[in-house]
């Protein structure tokens, strides 16, 4: 029912939320243009003039990005150039060597996989000239490497405290990654990891409770878009499915 009434506007829903992050950081880098500058400065000791190259590569790269995924222009060359700037930022902030936040990229990578998926028309190779059979068609297998990244981010959401409240929230909620994971029930576990996201993101993320000159604004306001990301991925998977890898694609052969 769900589905049905929001047919003809999930996918869009499902984009803007997808590339929030993006859209977000690369105003983020308009306005603080001098003190990313004098951060990747200070970090890397590499000059103004390629701190500054840096500023401007994120935040032509994501806005530009953006404005092409929402107008449906060249979103495939949007998404790789989004990638690029997933590993950009990867290796400027040293997120390499901070687990949470690597698994959190990840996952906004295999939004973007999904996305990217989503594109590419039913059938197309992504290799010219070689054909695929429908099992082993790549759009199948980005959107199951989406998943697979997207519940990534669960897991840096799992509590291990022995309270009843955390107990029940790590059951359940490794119980529906791996539903998405193996794509059973997909767009059921898919939903319902979207309402629990949203819930926590709202709760633990209320960046407008916290005055902007401090820096907990900043890192919150970060989180909360990435994680906003991560349900634009989800929404996708409840909008267009598993795909073709996947136990519910499999049953219908059952």
């Amino acid at each position: 029912q769900f589905l049905r009434v929001t047919k003809q506007y999930l996918p869009h829903v499902a984009r803007l939320c997808l590339i929030s992050t993006f859209l977000e950081d690369g105003i983020r880098m308009w306005f603080q243009w001098s003190e990313q500058r004098d951060y990747i400065d200070g970090t890397w000791n590499c000059g103004y003039f390629l701190a500054s190259v840096f500023v401007f590569i994120n935040l032509f790269g994501q806005l530009s990005g953006c404005i092409l995924v929402l107008s449906r222009n060249f979103v495939q060359y949007a998404c790789f150039g989004l990638f690029g700037i997933i590993a950009l930022q990867t290796i400027a902030y040293s997120i390499l060597w901070d687990l949470k936040f690597l698994m959190r990229n990840l996952a906004l990578g295999g939004g973007l996989l999904l996305l990217l998926a989503e594109s590419r028309s039913e059938g197309k190779s992504m290799f010219a000239g070689v054909p695929t059979m429908r099992e082993s068609s790549p759009k199948q297998y980005m959107q199951l490497g989406g998943r697979v990244l997207l519940v990534l981010m669960f897991m840096t959401l799992l509590h291990f405290d022995m309270n009843f409240f955390s107990i029940l929230q790590n059951i359940v909620g490794t119980a529906l990654i791996i539903l998405v994971a193996i794509g059973f029930k997909t767009k059921l576990a898919a939903l319902t990891l979207v309402i629990w996201l949203f819930g926590i993101n709202i709760y633990f993320n209320a960046f407008w409770t916290v005055p902007a000159y401090k820096p907990m604004h900043d890192f919150l306001k970060y989180d909360f878009f990435q994680t906003m990301s991560v349900i634009g991925g989800l929404l996708l998977v409840v909008a267009l499915g598993p795909g073709g890898v996947s136990m519910d694609e499999k049953k219908k052969e059952w």
